[in-house]
């Protein structure tokens, strides 16, 4: 990106003033792409595009499918108390989802940098947005997402050993940071073995999807539709219980711009970007809204919503004495989904690393490798301090509703530069309509469960994320470098023991 990179700018408003495009199309200094050319001294480094479009759906689908369609679909039930409501709200997420996504493929075809809202922000607002980003993200709603979808694997992965009862809580910690170490080793080796491990636990969790499916529409042929009739009835429908049952559903899609994160290791992502949003969201749309008829094929609303583990009692009913097949699937979509988690998110460590927002050694890559491996080590270590507090549920809920806050910003950041930055191609460019109701959702879901139901706990998030402000302030404006020095016998011994280089001793 020649002298213009968000990594030179580091703010600074000078790279507007000649308009030159941060596009891939002109010189750049990334890091993970195939145009990079090694220098001299590192003769042997051969840079590939690992992602291709059947991994960039698979990633979306992979990401996306975890364990809350399985486990907790009751969240969006209990909200607006009827079977007719919950289907249009499941359906009604997917498209926010889709038209979220379509907002994050013109940003992805336009900047393409992996980081996902990173770069976004840094370019249209400047470098502070972009650091409570990063300091939101990286310390407390991506690593603590990533341990519980371990824990949830971990839950359904111990149950068989302990029937009739509940598996201690040790182990389940334990399987669980067992499995984040795995996932992190994985993504650390090699970005294809990691692409090719989430294309095996997407199919995976397909099977299971694929059956639960089948099984509800033979039901429906059977004439299982008792539970359908006078859908409506019952139903609590009002401002605060909609934006609540808006709000769990999305959770479930959470994962929807997960590909914007390695937008730098896609194959063509002019193309493969958008053609993987369109296909990959539609499709797990149409999944959430069939495995929903399937669960009430077999249970009324008052048994889904008393039931701990829907998929698990669905199972019970309807596939025994193969029933066993659904907690083990389900342990495949869960590690599938951190498995994606941890592909993407890493990434944003690294690129924030870059950009000298975080300690400069998780920028480093590894040379054989080329991967972010000090990035995604960093980001494993993380989770696996949040495994150990009893309750991190309990945190999930109160820092949840912050992802909305960027994810409006962020495309407010796309109707910005329409006007800022004209002189940006645009590959892909969506009728404004489409971010404006997406920025519109935005603010009822940050504002719904304050309003709803006012905690303290909010406030929290809220001064969690300004607090970003005084760290930005010391160690990013007025580059107080002590913790670079104090990284440094650590930046040694990475270097020796997983072979990693700065960026720029292989881009430049």
């Amino acid at each position: 990106m020649g002298k213009n990179s968000l990594r030179k700018r580091k703010g600074e408003d000078k790279g507007r003033e000649d308009g030159r495009s941060i596009q891939s199309h002109e010189p750049q200094a990334t890091n993970l792409q195939k145009q990079a050319k090694p220098p001299p001294s590192l003769p042997n480094v051969s840079f590939y595009l690992q992602v291709g479009l059947i991994s960039g759906i698979c990633m979306i689908v992979g990401t996306i499918i975890g364990s809350g369609i399985f486990v907790s679909p009751k969240s969006v039930l209990g909200n607006v108390g009827a079977v007719g409501p919950c289907l249009i709200i499941w359906a009604a997420c997917g498209i926010l989802a889709t038209l979220g996504a379509l907002c994050f493929a013109e940003l992805g075809t336009m900047i393409t940098k992996s980081g996902g809202e990173y770069p976004y922000l840094m370019e249209a607002f400047g470098p502070i947005p972009a650091f409570l980003f990063s300091w939101t993200s990286l310390l407390v709603t991506k690593p603590s997402s990533f341990a519980i979808i371990c824990l949830s694997f971990a839950e359904y992965a111990s149950a068989p050993f302990y029937p009739g009862c509940d598996p201690p809580q040790v182990v389940i910690k334990c399987l669980a940071a067992a499995a984040i170490v795995v996932i992190t080793i994985v993504n650390s080796l090699s970005v294809k073995l990691g692409s090719y491990l989430q294309n095996f636990l997407t199919a995976a969790k397909m099977i299971i999807v694929t059956i639960i499916i089948v099984s509800g529409i033979v039901l429906l042929a059977q004439g299982k539709t008792e539970n359908f009739k006078d859908s409506f009835k019952d139903s609590t429908i009002s401002v605060s219980s909609i934006s609540l049952a808006f709000y769990n559903g999305l959770w479930a899609y959470d994962g929807w711009n997960q590909l914007n994160y390695i937008t730098e290791e896609l194959k063509n992502p002019y193309r493969n970007l958008p053609l993987s949003i369109i296909i990959g969201i539609p499709l797990v749309t149409v999944c959430y809204v069939l495995i929903n008829i399937s669960y009430f094929t077999v249970m009324t609303s008052t048994e889904l919503l008393q039931s701990q583990a829907v998929a698990v009692t669905f199972g019970d009913r309807v596939l025994y004495p193969a029933s066993w097949i659904v907690p083990l699937f389900v342990a495949f979509s869960t590690i599938g989904s951190a498995n994606g988690t941890c592909f993407t998110a890493g990434r944003l460590v690294y690129v924030a690393g870059r950009e000298g927002h975080m300690l400069k050694v998780l920028s480093y890559i590894s040379v054989k490798r080329l991967t972010p491996a000090p990035a995604i080590i960093f980001y494993g270590a993380i989770a696996i301090i949040y495994i150990i507090p009893g309750d991190i549920n309990t945190l999930i809920n109160y820092f949840s509703f912050a992802v909305w806050i960027f994810y409006g910003l962020t495309v407010l950041a796309l109707i910005v530069m329409r006007f800022t930055r004209k002189e940006l191609k645009r590959p892909i460019r969506i009728p404004i309509i489409i971010p404006v109701i997406v920025i519109l959702v935005s603010i009822l879901l940050v504002l719904a469960p304050i309003i709803t139901a006012p905690e303290l706990a909010y406030l929290y998030c809220v001064l969690f994320i300004l607090s970003g402000l005084i760290v930005y302030v010391l160690f990013v404006h007025f580059k107080f470098n002590w913790p670079q020095k104090i990284s440094k016998p650590i930046t040694m011994h990475l270097q020796m023991l997983l072979e990693v280089v700065p960026a720029e001793e292989v881009t430049e």
